[in-house]
């Protein structure tokens, strides 16, 4: 008999083998929302969630977001752009740049050398100013997002915007790739120095679609 074998069976002996037990009801009485809002209300909180975080926050209907991309990427000298293969082709249209599609044998080097990527969003949370990612069509791998140094996100509102976390949960699928994202990626030391770029995008755009 192993060491392993003698152990597990002390620990039968003492608890009488009675198997698991049955894990306790988890209370769900709390708020599932601070609030009663409107779309509106809702899409306005975000965005001033989203800018609290420092994102830049821009808003733009069907018709004008292609130009609108067009600029945000040129403010950038964004000369390689990434997309995922689901990204609406009409989005990029206007982009004057190299498009790179998402390819799974691109390694985590040659992603650094894109300048910017674009993708859409699973949801995004009003109250914490929280956008999620998925990996669906429109949004690409995770690494897609967290190697290039700027990420342009597009949010479709109101219908894609939730007020709450407890709100945003049961629509997504625990078993995909989930990336939450607040604000471009930064930490801080000891000294409470503020870093950004360390483990995500150091600029965050987030494009408001439909809020005009």
């Amino acid at each position: 008999m192993s060491s392993k074998d003698r152990i597990l069976a002390r620990v039968r002996r003492a608890t009488g083998d009675r198997g698991p037990e049955p894990e306790p009801a988890v209370p769900r009485d709390y708020l599932q929302v601070h609030g009663v809002r409107t779309p509106a209300e809702r899409t306005a909180l975000l965005a001033a969630n989203l800018a609290e975080y420092r994102a830049k926050v821009h808003r733009s209907d069907e018709d004008a977001l292609p130009h609108l991309l067009m600029r945000l990427l040129a403010e950038r000298d964004a000369r390689q752009v990434l997309i995922p293969h689901g990204l609406p082709a009409g989005w990029t249209a206007a982009v004057d740049a190299t498009l790179v599609h998402d390819r799974r044998a691109s390694t985590a080097r040659q992603l650094d050398l894109v300048d910017s990527v674009v993708t859409g969003c699973a949801l995004a949370i009003a109250e914490t100013g929280t956008i999620v990612l998925d990996g669906g069509p429109a949004q690409g791998r995770r690494r897609i997002t967290l190697v290039p140094d700027h990420h342009v996100c597009v949010v479709r509102v109101p219908d894609q915007v939730v007020d709450s976390v407890p709100q945003a949960l049961p629509l997504l699928d625990p078993t995909r790739p989930l990336t939450w994202i607040s604000g471009p990626s930064a930490t801080s030391d000891i000294e409470l120095d503020r870093v950004e770029g360390v483990h995500g995008p150091r600029t965050l755009d987030v494009v408001l679609l439909g809020a005009q």
